[in-house]
């Protein structure tokens, strides 16, 4: 499967250009169920060797339209992986605690442990994004100099694409790889799965009147994307664009990304010194002993 397509590490971007279905043949639903279900036992071994070694952390985020799949793809991706070195993170609207700091604040606190494979269902990118689109919102996070919505100038977000790209190499230094995935999904694909969600009793929990409120703002929040995306994709740390109106396509393309960036770090079981060595061949020792 060819993903390079996918990247997207430079200014010279433009969201309408990408593709929201796939733009492979790698067969029907059944056929990328059994792909995706082959990748998780070279996942389950990489995240073994991750947790062993404790050197390297990832944080893979999910951003995305709602609908967009974010969910299932963390539940279809991952059945069978040790949760002992897996966490799932979801930043909503920052909570009156969360205000009196500054918005990465809560983020380093769900930071995964090097040896851990995280996601953020949703991130930090969302302070970069919803603002865009409802300005007003920052007035009541006690911002220095943000007193009215034509406070909020295009230097602002400046600042905070900045910060982000900043704050990325600064996690890269520290051991972490960082995967962005942005779910793009067309507004047809939404309307479909909010009508599936209406129609549907068993899936009426996740309709929420919110989605369709928010869905009047589409092509804002499409212009909102692109622009963050621009300004925070860079060659060590680029978003991938993820074809979503399949969702099966969506789940595979993520794997395989994921697979090849863990694969890329050479991970091994942590190498055995010779006091470790005499120390196991002790313990083996006194095991033996046991059974006599």
């Amino acid at each position: 499967m060819k993903t390079k397509q996918y990247e997207v590490t430079s200014k010279d971007f433009d969201l309408s250009q990408m593709p929201t279905a796939p733009d492979q043949d790698l067969g029907d639903d059944s056929q990328l169920k059994k792909k995706l279900q082959a990748n998780i036992k070279p996942l389950k071994n990489l995240q073994k060797k991750l947790f062993a070694n404790h050197t390297y952390g990832v944080l893979m985020i999910l951003q995305g339209m709602d609908a967009a799949g974010k969910d299932s793809l963390v539940a279809h991706m991952f059945a069978g992986i040790n949760p002992a070195g897996f966490q799932v993170a979801s930043f909503k609207h920052p909570s009156h605690r969360e205000l009196a700091h500054d918005y990465l604040w809560r983020v380093n606190l769900e930071l995964p442990r090097r040896g851990v494979l995280g996601i953020f269902n949703r991130s930090y990118y969302e302070d970069l994004l919803v603002p865009q689109v409802h300005p007003e919102i920052l007035l009541g996070e006690n911002l220095p100099n943000i007193n009215q919505v034509s406070d909020v100038t295009d230097d602002f977000f400046k600042q905070r694409f900045h910060d982000v790209v900043h704050y990325e190499h600064y996690l890269n230094h520290c051991g972490y790889l960082v995967l962005k995935f942005f779910l793009h999904m067309s507004k047809a694909e939404q309307k479909k799965r909010f009508l599936a969600r209406i129609e549907r009793p068993e899936k009426n929990w996740k309709f929420s009147p919110d989605d369709i409120k928010e869905r009047q703002y589409w092509d804002r929040y499409q212009a909102a994307y692109e622009k963050m995306i621009r300004h925070t994709a860079t060659n060590a740390d680029p978003w991938y664009i993820i074809p979503g109106d399949d969702k099966w396509y969506e789940r595979l393309t993520v794997s395989n990304i994921l697979i090849k960036k863990l694969d890329e770090l050479k991970l091994t079981y942590p190498k055995m010194n010779a006091e470790q060595t005499a120390r196991l061949n002790e313990a083996m020792n006194r095991l033996d002993e046991e059974k006599k």
